[in-house]
């Protein structure tokens, strides 16, 4: 903090990303694509100084420096997405009804999950690419929030409600969380 009173978070802008401020939305656009958010706080601001983006508020309390501190990770989560990209593991893991899982459209379908004749169904949030290669799910994007909230709702839809987890252990789980893309 300096003697005005202002505490500012700097994030550096690496080559390759261009980023423009409007208002509060961010749009940062990379060689992988482009994301934009909106940062909306009535006492934190962000703004472009440079190669730099700059997160600062006056006269902060906890809770303002707690704000820069997200905000701050989100902009480099938005710098690493657009550049390196991000990347989930997931497994299927069965014991006795083998399933079948493809992607349809905006929806991950689960088939013959513990022998259901119900397809079970997860959203895919965003942007969010899936490939099934046996029993490993990789998804793989620009925006961490989507992959992780995709990676979620395939977790969630293969939840065995009733039964103790430690005996029943089929689903999809995740085994690897937001790695970078390096390709």
């Amino acid at each position: 903090m300096t003697l005005s009173g202002i505490l500012e978070e700097r994030v550096a802008i690496p080559n390759g990303v261009t980023v423009t401020v409007n208002g509060t939305i961010v749009e940062v656009k990379g060689p992988k694509g482009k994301l934009s958010r909106d940062f909306y706080n009535p006492k934190t601001k962000v703004r472009l100084d440079g190669d730099h983006l700059v997160v600062s508020c006056e006269m902060p309390r906890v809770k303002d420096k707690a704000m820069i501190g997200t905000f701050a990770s989100h902009l480099n989560n938005m710098i690493e997405g657009v550049t390196a990209g991000f990347e989930y593991h997931m497994k299927i893991v069965f014991s006795h009804f083998p399933m079948k899982t493809a992607v349809k459209g905006d929806k991950f379908v689960i088939e013959n999950f513990l022998g259901e004749r119900a397809p079970r169904q997860a959203k895919i949030v965003g942007d969010t690419k899936i490939v099934v290669k046996g029993n490993d799910v990789v998804l793989t994007g620009i925006d961490v929030e989507a992959v992780g909230q995709t990676a979620a709702n395939i977790e969630y839809a293969t939840k065995i409600w009733g039964y103790d987890p430690r005996v029943f252990q089929d689903g999809i789980y995740i085994t690897e969380k937001a790695k970078k893309v390096s390709s």
